[in-house]
């Protein structure tokens, strides 16, 4: 069963160049955390990240993940969003253009020119399973 959002939280993610840490859980079940820029698609949230990378490996064997969203003007606001995620490479290149002008006004390649470098960009859509906090 899937929840939503609060209007406050997506008003301030749709708003606002929002960082969030992304936990994930390691193979030995301890947590790994990564700070990353993100998009809302109604209800669910949308992070990229490129094949290989330790949160991608992470949630392609277990797709439990926890995003926070902690706004750094109100440092006791925040919201936890639990949720499941999936992976896909279609949208990739695009989501982080798209990323890239909303938190640098920058596409991708112009702010990051090591990009090209990359290994293939996926999508991580992560639907949200509860959500608690204040915003």
């Amino acid at each position: 069963m899937s929840a939503v959002l609060s209007d406050d939280l997506k008003q301030y993610l749709d708003d606002n160049p929002a960082f969030v840490t992304v936990a994930t859980l390691q193979p030995d079940g301890s947590p790994q955390l990564s700070v990353t820029w993100v998009k809302r698609d109604g209800d669910d949230l949308l992070i990229s990240t490129t094949v290989g990378r330790r949160k991608e490996r992470n949630l392609r064997r277990d797709p439990r993940v926890t995003v926070l969203v902690n706004p750094p003007n109100a440092p006791y606001t925040y919201a936890e969003v639990r949720g499941h995620a999936t992976i896909t490479t279609e949208g990739g290149a695009e989501l982080i253009d798209e990323l890239s002008r909303k938190y640098t006004g920058k596409d991708y390649a112009d702010f990051n020119p090591a990009a090209a470098e990359d290994a293939q960009r996926v999508v991580v859509r992560v639907t949200p399973r509860k959500v608690v906090g204040s915003l």
